[in-house]
C-alpha cells in the first residue's frame, strides 16, 4: 500500500509520517510538501527505503503527470495547515480550504481509486469545526467547509473522504527536537502547565500525537470503511482497540 503525506514539517503530518513508516502494511510514502523533512526531525531507519519526496510550490496547481503520478497512490492523509491566528478569514482560507480542495480536485480528475480499491482522502480537521457555517470562529467555518464539500466532490467516484476531528496535541516529549523547533517557547510554557490540566480535567479534548498519527494512518487504510466523520473522543476510544 502506497501513501501520500502533506504537512509533514508540522505536528500531525510529521506524526502521520513517523507512524506511516513503521507500519508493515505500507509498502512507501510520498510525500508532497514545498520543503524536505528537517535533518532535527528523528525517523524510524525505514525512512529512506520507504519515502519517496515531491517538491512542490503552488498547492493549488497539480500538472497532468504530477495529478496522475498521485492518483496512483491507494490514499492520502491531509495534515497541512497551522494556527488561524494572526490570519485573516481570506487568508485561512487559501490555506485550509483552497490548498485541499484544489488537490481532491487533481485527484478526482485523474481517476485516483478504483471499484475494488477506493482512494482514500484522510482530512485533519480540528473539534470544533462547524459545517453549518454559523460559529464565530472563521477557523470553523473555514474548515466546516471543507468537511462539507469534500464528500460531495466525492460522489459517484471511486474516492472516500474521512474526516478527523482531533482535539488538542503538542509535539511529543518523546521526541524533544520537534517540541523545540515546531513550538515557540511560550507555547510550550503554557503547554507544561495547561497540558496537564486538560488531560486531567478534560481527557477526551486532547490527544497523543503518537495516538493521532496511528490513527490518521488506520483511517486511510481502510480500518473504519462505513463511517466518515470521527471526533477527538472516538478517535481516542477506538485506537486503544487496535
Amino acid at each position: 500500500m502506497r501513501l501520500i503525506l502533506t504537512g509533514v514539517t508540522g505536528v500531525a503530518g510529521l506524526a502521520a509520517y513517523r507512524a506511516a513508516l513503521v507500519d508493515p502494511a505500507i509498502d512507501g510514502v510520498t510525500l508532497l510538501t514545498r520543503r524536505p523533512v528537517p535533518s532535527w526531525a528523528k525517523l524510524p531507519p525505514q525512512a529512506v527505503a520507504k519515502t519517496n519526496t515531491i517538491l512542490h510550490q503552488d498547492f493549488k496547481t497539480y500538472p497532468a503527470d504530477l495529478a496522475q503520478q498521485l492518483a496512483e497512490h491507494d490514499g492520502l492523509v491531509w495534515a497541512l495547515g497551522k494556527s488561524s491566528v494572526g490570519m485573516s478569514e481570506e487568508q485561512y482560507t487559501e490555506l485550509a480550504y483552497n490548498y485541499t480542495l484544489s488537490a481532491a480536485r487533481a485527484l478526482k480528475e485523474a481517476g485516483a481509486g478504483s471499484e475494488e480499491k477506493p482512494f482514500r482522502f484522510v482530512y485533519v480537521s480540528g473539534e470544533h469545526a462547524d459545517p453549518t457555517g454559523e460559529s464565530r470562529q472563521a477557523w470553523a467555518r473555514v474548515k466546516g467547509r471543507v468537511e462539507r464539500e469534500l464528500p460531495e466532490l466525492f460522489q459517484g467516484t471511486h474516492m472516500k473522504a474521512y474526516i478527523l476531528r482531533p482535539g488538542y496535541f503538542f509535539p511529543s516529549k518523546a521526541y524533544p527536537e520537534d517540541r523545540l523547533n515546531q513550538r515557540s517557547f511560550t507555547l510550550r510554557a503554557l503547554d507544561a502547565v495547561f497540558g496537564p490540566v486538560l488531560g486531567t480535567l478534560m481527557p477526551s479534548s486532547v490527544v497523543p500525537t503518537e495516538e493521532l498519527g496511528r490513527f490518521m494512518i488506520e483511517l486511510a487504510k481502510g480500518r473504519f470503511p462505513d463511517q466518515e466523520l470521527f471526533r477527538n473522543a472516538e478517535m481516542r476510544k477506538l485506537v486503544k482497540e487496535l
